[in-house]
Parts: C-alpha cells; sequence; structure tokens
C-alpha cells in the first residue's frame, strides 16, 4: 500500500488513519500489538507518529490487510523474515511508484 503524507517528521493519529483508510482504534491496536510501533507522546497524549513509524505501519497494513496474516501470524513474520519481508515490501512499494507515473503518462496521452 503506498501512503499520501506529505513529508513531516511527525504525524497526527487522525492523519495516519486517514492516509491508510481505516479508523484511529485500529492504529492504536496496532500500536499496543505491535513493539515496532513506538510514536512520541506529547504532554496532552496525544500520539504523533514518525517516518519510521509509518513505514512500519505500511509494513504491518500489508501483511495483515492485504496478505491475510493473522495478527500473531504478522507479528512471528516480522520477527523472523524481517529482512526479507522488508526487500520484498520495498520492491513492491517501488513498482507501486512506477505503475502510477506510468498512468499519470498515460492519462496524458
Amino acid at each position: 500500500m503506498h501512503v499520501d503524507l506529505p513529508e513531516k517528521r511527525y504525524y497526527g493519529i487522525g492523519e495516519v488513519a486517514k492516509a491508510f483508510g481505516v479508523n484511529t482504534s485500529l492504529i492504536r491496536f496496532w500500536e499496543k500489538e505491535f513493539d515496532v510501533l513506538q510514536p512520541k507522546k506529547n504532554a496532552k497524549g496525544n500520539r504523533k507518529f514518525t517516518p519510521k513509524d509509518i513505514h512500519n505501519l505500511q509494513l504491518i497494513y500489508h501483511l495483515v490487510k492485504e496478505r491475510g496474516f493473522t495478527l500473531e501470524g504478522a507479528k512471528i513474520h516480522l520477527k523472523e523474515e524481517k529482512q526479507k519481508v522488508l526487500s520484498n515490501f520495498e520492491v513492491i512499494q517501488k513498482l507501486q511508484k512506477v505503475k502510477a507515473e506510468l498512468l499519470k503518462i498515460k492519462d496524458q496521452l
């Protein structure tokens, strides 16, 4: 999944949830379930997600929503095959970007 977020240092949970097309409650749930998600919290307790958190959310989304993994399966998969999953995921992301660019070019013809 390619997420369209402007380049920033921190993202609020609302804009993260909107970018992924999910509820904020799912983002909070994944935060509790997956150790790799550790957003900063300000004095009010509002979560501030870093670009690294966004990348990890994309990976979790890919495994759970797109590939159909259970949460436990995704956790195990992330721990056991993290590097392989990351490289496959990065290739998929790059191909999706190329596809989007090609479709833009096609529309301009």
